[in-house]
């Protein structure tokens, strides 16, 4: 198995998710976070996680006991084939982390951090020798959806970035190549995009936070889990392809982007959407949405598995 022993660095439910997923799929993972009670919480974590992961058929080979913990980062990155880092998105707490693992990580170890609003590029200063650091940005949980965003660059060693997306696809994930630097990297500009339009229906009285919430999961979400945007265009015209909708429907598209709003996350803005989210909870604790979430998400994966091997 290549990347036999994996190290998991941050300890929170990013940290904590990869660990269960690496778990299960056969590998030793050591995990570092300096808080008394990441043993625990991780160790919880991954009860809770491994029925899930069982259930989607991902533990076939793996055991939920092939876990140390370590308040030290090197003694964790130490003999790791693979480290994946998943703590906070503060630049000078990553560059300190990175110049502490840096002495002791294998030579031909890859680091992948978890960021999702930083760039790999201002990553990079943390080492000495970035060579082996690739972005490799999850969407939460981990363990669930399998979207894994991976990115190298000029400084990056060849070779590192295909070796990342390899390990990724051995759990069990889906890989992108991200080509560019941008902020938020591609799926959360896209969801960012489909946010600011969501608030603005609300703001702008057309629809209640949780009817805007239901179009989406009940309409385009649910043929997104399916393909993409510009392929379901594409097969909404008929044999015409994309060419055939871009000519019937240039101007309709055109007329909307004009029109799409441009809110701002000012105070008002934010007591609005969160009034409206505890309105569309209807009394339900974050417990409960979140294990709503996670059912339906393992329904989901079930069905589609199939279709993406």
């Amino acid at each position: 198995m290549e990347f036999q022993h994996a190290s998991a660095l941050g300890a929170g439910v990013i940290g904590a998710s990869w660990t269960a997923l690496f778990l299960a799929s056969g590998r030793s993972v050591a995990v570092y976070d300096p808080s008394p009670n990441a043993e625990k919480m991780v160790r919880d974590y991954i009860d809770t996680a491994w029925p899930t992961l069982t259930e989607l058929g991902l533990t076939d080979r793996g055991t939920p006991d092939a876990v140390t913990f370590h308040q030290n980062a090197g003694d964790a990155v130490e003999g790791a084939a693979f480290i994946q880092e998943s703590v906070p998105e503060r630049l000078t707490v990553k560059h300190a982390l990175f110049a502490e693992i840096e002495p002791r990580m294998a030579r031909e170890a890859i680091i992948a951090s978890s960021a999702s609003g930083l760039t790999l590029g201002q990553m990079q200063p943390g080492f000495a020798d970035p060579s082996r650091l690739v972005l490799g940005h999850p969407f939460n949980p981990p363990h669930l959806v399998p979207l894994v965003e991976v990115m190298g660059n000029e400084a990056t060693a060849p070779g590192v970035a295909d070796a990342a997306a390899r390990f990724y696809e051995a759990v069990g994930k889906v890989t992108i190549r991200v080509h560019r630097e941008v902020p938020g990297h591609v799926a959360n500009r896209l969801q960012a995009a489909v946010w600011r339009e969501a608030i603005h229906l609300v703001q702008s009285g057309v629809a209640s936070t949780g009817d805007v919430d239901k179009a989406m999961a009940a309409g385009p979400g649910l043929r997104w889990a399916a393909m993409g945007p510009t392929t379901l265009f594409s097969l909404g015209a008929g044999p015409g392809g994309m060419q055939a909708f871009c000519d019937h429907f240039r101007d309709t598209f055109n007329g909307w982007w004009d029109d799409l709003g441009k809110p701002y996350l000012d105070d008002e803005t934010i007591a609005v959407i969160v009034a409206g989210a505890a309105e569309a909870a209807n009394g339900a604790s974050h417990a409960e949405q979140s294990a709503q979430r996670d059912a339906m998400i393992t329904a989901m994966q079930k069905a589609l598995r199939p279709f993406r091997k």
